[in-house]
């Protein structure tokens, strides 16, 4: 089933990647100029249908009311789901030399859709290699998440695993490292650095880490407050740990 996708950014995205998934771009009256005009363009070039709607003056003032700040005016894109890659495709490894290089992320069951579309955002603007995320106990990949992404789904490969310990084993054989983020953990984030490559582990926005996921992790570290506020959101830590690990990104030592 398409996902009715209202950010022009995350419509574009999924044009230049994969267009034979966007399947329509529904307009809203006046909506043909800017990102939208951008999308009707990069569409049309594809083949792909663009159909202007008039919706009725209340309606089309509440929907606008509704939609105020999320980058859209009425207007959406129906684009397919991306297909999931397999945990042999997200783990195959590049190398420089004789040393693998890389930084991926494991979500351990988050449930705010807000969340998991940021991380996709900040992991495709730092050039994250993969994303593993948990089938059950977590929120769909569904048009929240995309929207919020803003095109960072369409870049970053992703697995979504029943069983998340046989993503860990895998990835463990593959060379990669496992870090564990918990805020109850001994050691702090500076203790370790960008020398090999990282999947850190990002878990559930109330209870973290799941008991089996803490025991196969190779580190367990946390992100030391140094002010009043004593936690972070799941995507603004994962953010964090993202910049700091990525060999792409500047990294903090």
């Amino acid at each position: 089933m398409a996902l009715e996708l209202k950010n022009p950014h995350s419509v574009l995205a999924a044009l230049k990647t994969r267009p034979i998934d966007v399947t329509e771009i529904r307009l809203s009256a006046g909506a043909a100029q800017g990102n939208w005009g951008d999308v009707a363009d990069e569409a049309r070039g594809h083949g792909i249908p663009v159909v202007f709607r008039k919706a009725p003056p209340q309606k089309m003032k509440r929907r606008q009311s509704e939609d105020q700040g999320r980058r859209t005016t009425g207007s959406v894109a129906l684009v397919k789901p991306r297909n999931p890659s397999s945990l042999t495709e997200l783990f195959t490894l590049e190398h420089e030399g004789s040393e693998p290089r890389g930084l991926w992320l494991a979500l351990d069951c988050i449930q705010d859709p807000h969340n998991i579309g940021a991380i996709f955002r900040t992991a495709a603007f730092f050039g994250v290699r993969g994303i593993v995320l948990t089938k059950d106990r977590s929120a769909p990949l569904n048009a929240t998440v995309y929207d919020v992404a803003s095109g960072g789904m369409e870049a970053v490969p992703f697995a979504v695993e029943t069983n998340l310990s046989r993503a860990i084993t895998e990835a463990k054989q593959s060379g990669v490292w496992i870090m564990g983020t918990s805020e109850h953990a001994e050691e702090d984030v500076a203790t370790y650095s960008q020398d090999r490559p990282w999947m850190v582990v990002i878990g559930n926005e109330e209870k973290g880490l799941r008991r089996l996921t803490l025991e196969q992790c190779d580190v367990v570290c946390r992100l030391t407050p140094a002010g009043l506020v004593d936690s972070l959101n799941a995507s603004v830590a994962a953010g964090i740990m993202i910049a700091r690990f990525s060999p792409f990104g500047p990294g903090v030592n």
